[in-house]
């Protein structure tokens, strides 16, 4: 067995232990995840994403490892605005709380699914075409402009969502079913559920925002190990990060700029490097972390504030 295949072996098993324990065994029907709960849970996806981390610096050394934690903590970030999105998409459909943390368990492993897909096709198309690296530096740039650009009180609303807007001319659908099915039968006619609808929301949400992640961390490394795994544990933590944050959305104001610029940069990174600049990874892990803990420290302090006000 050579370095990499180790790698991924130990970390085969660490997902396969995890989702057990935490994603099944945690995770019953119509079970309600307290704040407390989800903050276990929090600590226990990290706790685990940090010590592979480790492992990787012990087999791949620091120059890799850094990288994972980089592309790690950037996919983490985006999984925030992720976040934030699926709370109004449950809100919308007015899913009873004790079917949300099933119906995220289904999204998040679609989403993750979905994403192995996107990396397998872009680690192809990058190995045979390079310069689309810069492509990706350019749409980094303007996504990340474009991000930071938005007006705060812009928000999202799912009955805009294209995805939505083509289900409910297709399906039958029933709003006032809270059974927790996807499919019920009413009168002899099949009606798709609140729960079937949430779900595929979830999912394609999930897909949009891997837009802008995948080829962010395409911008960190190159490394197939490192875009993988650190795309699994981020998405794979959504789900207790979901609990946790979902009563303290309007905290976080100002995140979306933090990220904007931490997209802003990578796109810049990615497009140095057509006149030769290359810039060291751990200067990509210090930009990260400062605009991450900046934002969300000036967000808190404004939100406070506030509420003095």
């Amino acid at each position: 067995m050579n370095t990499d295949q180790i790698v991924y072996l130990f970390f085969g098993i660490i997902l396969i232990v995890a989702i057990v324990f935490d994603l099944g065994l945690l995770s019953k029907k119509s079970s309600i995840v307290s704040v407390k709960k989800a903050m276990y849970q929090t600590i226990f996806w990290v706790s685990l994403a940090m010590i592979f981390f480790g492992f990787i610096w012990y087999k791949m050394g620091q120059v890799v490892a850094i990288e994972y934690l980089s592309a790690y903590l950037m996919e983490w970030s985006l999984s925030l605005d992720n976040i934030f999105v699926f709370i109004l998409i449950f809100g919308f459909l007015k899913i009873p709380t004790s079917h949300v943390a099933r119906a995220l368990l289904i999204g998040i492993l679609m989403a993750i699914i979905f994403r192995i897909v996107f990396i397998t096709v872009g680690v192809v198309l990058v190995e045979k075409f390079s310069w689309l690296l810069y492509v990706f530096g350019a749409f980094l740039l303007y996504t990340g402009i474009k991000i930071f650009a938005v007006k705060q009180d812009t928000e999202y609303s799912p009955a805009t969502n294209p995805v939505y807007r083509i289900l409910v001319k297709i399906i039958n659908i029933d709003y006032a079913d809270e059974s927790g099915k996807f499919i019920i039968k009413k009168n002899g006619k099949r009606f798709f559920t609140n729960m079937f609808i949430v779900i595929i929301l979830l999912a394609t949400t999930d897909i949009v925002f891997a837009l802008d992640s995948i080829p962010a961390v395409f911008a960190i490394s190159q490394n197939k190990l490192v875009i993988y795994t650190s795309n699994i544990f981020a998405v794979l933590g959504l789900r207790s990060l979901f609990f946790l944050l979902k009563g303290a959305v309007n905290k976080f104001a100002y995140l979306q700029q933090g990220i904007a610029i931490v997209l802003i940069f990578i796109g810049l990174k990615m497009l140095a490097e057509i006149i030769h600049i290359k810039v060291p990874v751990f200067i990509s892990l210090i930009v990260i972390i400062i605009c991450l803990t900046g934002s969300i420290a000036y967000s808190v302090q404004e939100n406070n504030k506030e509420k003095n006000e």
